[in-house]
């Protein structure tokens, strides 16, 4: 959520940024409705002053026996009063016009990030690892033999329809086997907190972190009211709702395990095979609480332990830095992570890290009192994943599959695997 004082001084910069986001200009309408909210209010207060005052004068003139003066005075306060409810419920009404408008407005790009209108903007920063080179033909993650075992898409679909998936036996395991990796390392190596969080959520909480008023299609709500997390983005962050913290508790640096809800609207179509893109899925969510002055320093710390995993499993990956039109709602920045997919012949996204300024911090109320003194101030927010667990299923499978069928697994993964590091053709773990 934006701060409206930064609109009304700098509305031709506010107009450019939205611009770099592909959207029209708004400035002109948000403060001109600033304007009618603002006057308003200070009609509301003017009409309540006046019903204050002849209300006092009433009592004067009822205590001096001045019955007609008195009888007049009532009939203002009365009418002040009517106006007065009016006035309020007008600038109630445009307050929350205002609010709702400011809501349905995307983060502002930091001066850093590259221009472009989508994924074809994004710009490479590095390449990490050597994508390997095969012998045969490989093949996409749910053709592979080893995998085919144990990643049954048919009993997804009978239980609960397109875009779900049971995993058994060592597909089961193997996708187990890379979360706790991931959050052993961010724990023990990273000095990430873990976290266990709900998956069910109010709604205030969705609209702390921007998934809501704007992107309500894209989660699942229930009949009760609660909405199911697309990440644990949602609850780690809101940890700080409403909260007034002292600086030197910052950073707050946390890590969740979770099931994860998408509906995937408007994604018709997209990667509609295999386990890239489904309903239901898992993945190991970091989040930062910090200071204005560490977020930077902070994206680039969340970044490198989101790699880390990559490189401990020895996937070959790039980094990107995502263009202006391509960050998500909430984001000034986003690095996002690609890893290689031999049975696509490409990179894919496996992890976004996003730092997001006070833009939630300011739609949850979530401030901390400075070390130096003065006024409490917005904390900044960052998220990241480390990583989306079925991608790293994905990718582990594909660029470790062998001719006759079988993967090879990751060394780091052999101690959570009971000391296996292959699975056969016919789907078992040795």
């Amino acid at each position: 959520m934006h701060d409206i004082r930064m609109i009304r001084e700098t509305p031709e910069a506010f107009d450019a940024a939205l611009a770099r986001r592909n959207l029209a200009p708004m400035a002109d309408t948000i403060i001109a409705l600033d304007m009618d909210r603002r006057r308003a209010i200070m009609a509301a207060e003017a009409a309540t002053a006046e019903a204050n005052q002849a209300a006092k004068d009433a009592g004067r003139a009822r205590a001096n026996g001045d019955d007609a003066e008195f009888n007049r005075l009532r009939t203002l306060m009365t009418e002040g009063k009517a106006r007065t409810a009016t006035l309020t419920d007008r600038a109630r009404d445009l307050d929350t016009q205002l609010n709702d408008l400011l809501l349905g407005i995307p983060n502002l790009p930091a001066a850093d990030v590259p221009d472009g209108a989508n994924e074809a903007g994004n710009v490479e920063q590095k390449r990490t690892g050597t994508p390997r080179t095969f012998d045969f033909a490989p093949l996409e993650h749910f053709d592979i033999p080893a995998a085919r075992a144990g990643m049954d898409f048919a009993a997804g679909a009978k239980l609960s329809g397109s875009r779900f998936v049971v995993l058994t036996g060592a597909m089961a395991r193997l996708h187990r086997a890379l979360a706790q990796f991931m959050l052993d390392t961010h724990v023990d190596k990273h000095g990430l907190t873990e976290t266990i969080t709900p998956v069910l959520v109010r709604e205030e909480m969705m609209l702390g972190t921007g998934q809501l008023p704007k992107f309500g299609e894209d989660s699942y709500q229930t009949t009760t009211g609660w909405w199911l997390i697309p990440t644990a983005e949602v609850t780690l962050t809101n940890l700080v709702h409403g909260d007034v913290v002292d600086e030197a508790t910052l950073p707050r640096r946390h890590v969740a395990h979770t099931q994860c809800f998408r509906s995937e609207a408007g994604s018709a179509g997209r990667d509609t095979s295999g386990m890239l893109r489904q309903h239901q899925f898992e993945k190991v969510e970091m989040v930062s609480i910090t200071a204005p002055q560490d977020s930077d320093a902070e994206h680039l710390r969340m970044t490198g332990c989101a790699e880390a995993i990559l490189d401990a499993l020895e996937l070959p990956y790039r980094t990107m830095l995502l263009c202006a039109g391509d960050m998500g709602a909430s984001a000034v920045r986003t690095t996002d992570l690609e890893v290689w997919l031999p049975g696509q012949d490409t990179y894919r996204e496996i992890s976004s890290i996003s730092t997001c300024g006070a833009y939630q911090a300011r739609r949850m109320n979530a401030r901390y009192k400075p070390a130096a003194g003065g006024k409490p101030e917005f904390v900044h927010t960052l998220n990241g994943s480390g990583l989306a667990v079925g991608r790293c299923l994905i990718a582990v499978l594909e660029n470790g599959q062998q001719a006759d069928g079988s993967v090879v697994l990751p060394a780091v993964l052999h101690p959570y695997l009971g000391g296996r590091s292959t699975i056969t053709a016919t789907g078992e773990l040795i």
